[in-house]
């Protein structure tokens, strides 16, 4: 009984923390705290090499010193910057006005704006929040069916998943280097290759796009087909006082122009992403000054909630680098290693079925868990097998967003109906997803069978592997 126990320790750990987690105590806590009891079990038990707590500190002091990461703080600093200082108000504005006349225009500047938001904030909750306070009662007061408001909002809400500069793949980038370089010496390669989040941001624009697009398309079909459903957007009877160029001026160049500066400086090479996240934040604290909104109060608001997801971040990588170390100690990568060389299908098997976890564990993990948990232990096992890490890593951030839209746990829907009115039913939310979520599918199955849509602008630009 004990050899079987040592045997499988490892999965037995890890439905050990998904059942803590379920029981909803805190995640950095959860990971942290069950790997420390499993590791004393497995000392007193003699199935656990203490030896293995000896690399902790060199691990630990592996994250503090990580360059990358530095681009977290920064980052969140830039879209809680751009939360507090109504930007999104005002290119909503701009955008409805754009779009006044045309059947759906109103679904379709909701989504625009979504995606701006997204590249410019790259904080799934934050968006969604901010896009369900500003946009809702406006489609519901123009007619629009709840069902498609909500399900509009919710889809562009998580678009900070895919669309960088996007916090999410930060994250991955990080984690995916150090897997592929582990894969490359698992495979004999002492002259490993690398990739950086850069790969990623690049690999990320065409399905970040393309996504976007296909939204797009739904909206104008569904506009075409039931216009009574989404009603053409009439503003002549509100007043303005600025001119509809001086609007799209005022509210759009600003975020495009921040979007350009710090993407643009990451792809050409110009900056590190740590660099152009320090110029994001500048960049948006600037435009905060200009929009008069950066009072002494909102600027302890910003500070004190950047300060929170930071902490939150870095505590939670802290309990997952804890986890994998002795997830690692009991044996866990060789028996996964194990099982999917065992796997009918072989590559393409193995890989359905991450997947398959990692939709499933998004609904109780947020994605930076599912990132420093999950990603550390299957992703060099993938990687050794011959999947390229751009692709994967896109793969992985596109099916964590379709986890996000799914009911009855997807973490959007619980953002949304936390803001939503009362006359919005869970229902209607429910319902409205089910389109896009079935467009997100399509999407992962393009890039399933044409695998070039990810790797293709990063190899031409990078020459990556």
């Amino acid at each position: 009984m004990v050899e079987i126990l040592s045997e499988y320790a490892a999965l037995l750990m890890f439905f050990a923390v998904c059942l803590v987690l379920l029981l909803g105590y805190p995640v950095a806590l959860s990971l942290g705290g069950t790997a420390l009891i499993c590791a004393v079990i497995g000392i007193l038990t003699d199935t656990f090499d203490i030896a293995f707590l000896s690399a902790l500190p060199n691990r630990l002091s592996g994250i503090i010193n990580n360059q990358t990461l530095i681009a977290v703080p920064l980052f969140v600093l830039m879209g809680v910057m751009l939360e507090k200082s109504k930007l999104a108000e005002n290119l909503l504005e701009a955008m409805a006005r754009l779009f006044s006349g045309v059947k759906g225009g109103l679904g379709i500047s909701v989504t625009l704006v979504g995606m701006l938001m997204a590249a410019s904030t790259g904080i799934v909750g934050a968006t969604v929040v901010t896009m369900g306070l500003l946009s809702l009662p406006t489609m519901l007061k123009r007619g629009y069916h709840p069902s498609l408001a909500t399900g509009t909002i919710c889809a562009t809400g998580t678009l900070g998943q895919i669309i960088p500069p996007s916090i999410a793949l930060v994250l991955l980038g990080d984690v995916l280097s150090s897997a592929y370089q582990q894969a490359q010496l698992d495979m004999g390669i002492f002259s490993p290759k690398t990739i950086s989040v850069g790969d990623l941001f690049l690999g990320a624009i065409i399905p970040g796009l393309l996504l976007v697009f296909l939204y797009l398309v739904y909206l104008f079909l569904f506009s075409w087909f039931k216009p009574n459903l989404a009603p053409a957007y009439d503003e002549s009877d509100i007043e303005h006082s600025q001119s509809l160029a001086q609007q799209l001026l005022k509210g759009l160049v600003p975020p495009i122009s921040l979007m350009l500066i710090v993407l643009g400086s990451i792809l050409t090479g110009k900056a590190t992403p740590t660099e152009a996240a320090g110029v994001g934040a500048v960049g948006a604290t600037l435009l905060a000054l200009s929009q008069k909104k950066l009072s002494l109060n909102a600027l302890k608001e910003i500070t004190r909630s950047t300060t929170q997801i930071t902490s939150m971040v870095f505590l939670i990588l802290i309990g997952a680098t804890f986890f994998s170390l002795v997830f690692r100690g009991f044996g866990g990568d060789e028996l996964i290693q194990s099982a999917f060389e065992q796997m009918p299908g072989g590559v393409v098997g193995a890989t359905l079925v991450v997947m398959l976890v990692i939709f499933l564990l998004g609904f109780i993990l947020d994605f930076i868990e599912i990132t420093f948990v999950v990603v550390p232990i299957v992703g060099p096992i993938l990687l050794t097998m011959g999947l390229d890490p751009v692709w994967l890593g896109i793969m992985i951030a596109i099916n964590l967003q379709t986890s996000f839209l799914t009911p009855p746990f997807g973490f959007a829907l619980f953002y949304l109906r936390g803001v939503a009115p009362k006359e919005v039913s869970t229902g209607d939310i429910y319902r409205g997803v089910i389109p896009f979520i079935g467009i997100q599918l399509l999407l992962l199955l393009m890039l399933s069978l044409w695998p070039s849509l990810a790797t293709w602008l990063p190899a031409i630009v990078y020459g990556t592997p």
